[in-house]
């Protein structure tokens, strides 16, 4: 049987019984769209951040855009993110309209490079769109400050962070707003895609909740904005509500596997391998354990053989691909996010990942890579 870096059906077996009668308090309850279960996650996931509002959206994708159009950024605006991100983060800018503008990454920790953020604002430069990427945050002090002196709005993109904290702060309460997916295999997932937003703004919530549902204020009633279709649904709403109380357990079972990854692996340096390495003041959830090497596909290829099969995240910086050829920023323009694409992989990370399985890859990859 092969491995691969996410399964959910050992969670699933865990929690069968609390996920299947979630699945029936919905269906029991007589209200399938925008019920008590969408509400309730709503209210619940905003404390968990301990932030007033919170508005559930079809998916992650949805959640940045309709982040952007709830803080006013449309056509003609500039958003200043990275290209080492998972594509529908710049699909959710184009989609509002605006036009992404790329920075690059830090070379130690893949993080959007924030010293470079400042040259990169224009006249129409109109939000910061940090991704906190692989379980831990951005610097945000810089871009608050850059933000405050050139009058900007902050989304955060939180997809990749449920529960990673900067110098303290929850990983969605250092911007103006802030984008979560609940991908499944995210770390607090659902059965199917579901998104929020989170904010503390009354104005920015009322625009969000518009805007999710066709741009009407009450149901049926009058559009005030065109708005869109992306509400979440009651059944994966329902899902997350039991799963939120669970979240620190996954948190503390992902570092359980990063740190066994890092005490049988870390003597591999000197054969090339880099570790995750953990910014100052940030505490990693780790989404994602992706680690760095010279030899990244032949290592790739030779895990295949002992049945593992690893991922790449990402191995096309999005600015090289076609459909975003139109930005201009040609291959060379971001040299750290193109050399890491070339470098970097993943192991099997999920909080029930099972002691066997570590132990495979493991065994696996200290083979492989002694055999270089």
């Amino acid at each position: 049987m092969t491995t691969h870096v996410w399964d959910y059906l050992p969670e699933y077996e865990a929690e069968r019984e609390d996920l299947l009668d979630a699945v029936d308090t919905v269906f029991r309850s007589g209200r399938l769209i925008l019920g008590a279960s969408v509400s309730g996650f709503e209210t619940e996931f905003a404390a968990y951040h301990g932030l007033a509002h919170c508005t559930g959206v079809d998916n992650g994708t949805n959640a940045v855009k309709l982040g952007l159009e709830a803080l006013g950024v449309g056509p003609g605006d500039e958003v200043i993110t990275v290209s080492n991100t998972a594509a529908p983060t710049v699909v959710a800018i184009d989609g509002a309209g605006a036009t992404p503008v790329f920075v690059d990454v830090r070379e130690d920790d893949f993080l959007m490079d924030t010293d470079q953020v400042a040259a990169a604002v224009t006249p129409r430069t109109r939000a910061l769109l940090p991704v906190h990427l692989y379980g831990q945050c951005v610097d945000m002090a810089p871009l608050r400050e850059l933000a405050r002196r050139h009058d900007l709005v902050i989304l955060e993109d939180c997809a990749q962070a449920h529960g990673a904290r900067h110098h303290g702060r929850l990983a969605g309460t250092m911007g103006d707003a802030a984008a979560f997916s609940f991908y499944p295999t995210k770390v607090l997932g659902a059965y199917g895609d579901a998104g929020a937003v989170v904010t503390d703004s009354v104005e920015t919530d009322a625009r969000l909740r518009r805007l999710r549902y066709y741009g009407m204020a009450e149901r049926y009633y009058v559009v005030q904005t065109p708005g869109h279709n992306s509400r979440l649904d009651e059944v994966q709403a329902e899902i997350l509500r039991r799963k939120l109380r669970r979240l620190d357990d996954y948190i503390r079972g992902r570092r359980a596997v990063a740190a066994r990854y890092a005490e049988e692996l870390g003597d591999l340096a000197e054969r090339g391998l880099v570790l995750p390495s953990t910014a100052e003041g940030n505490d990693h959830v780790h989404y994602v354990y992706v680690v760095r090497h010279p030899q990244r596909d032949e290592i790739i290829e030779g895990m295949k053989r002992y049945g593992i099969a690893l991922n790449i995240s990402y191995p096309w910086p999005v600015h090289t691909m076609s459909g975003f050829a139109h930005l201009g920023c040609a291959p060379g323009t971001l040299p750290v996010t193109e050399r890491l694409a070339k470098e970097i992989f993943s192991l099997p990370m999920y909080p029930s990942l099972p002691a066997s399985v570590q132990d495979k890859v493991i065994a696996a990859l200290r083979d492989v890579i002694l055999a270089l």
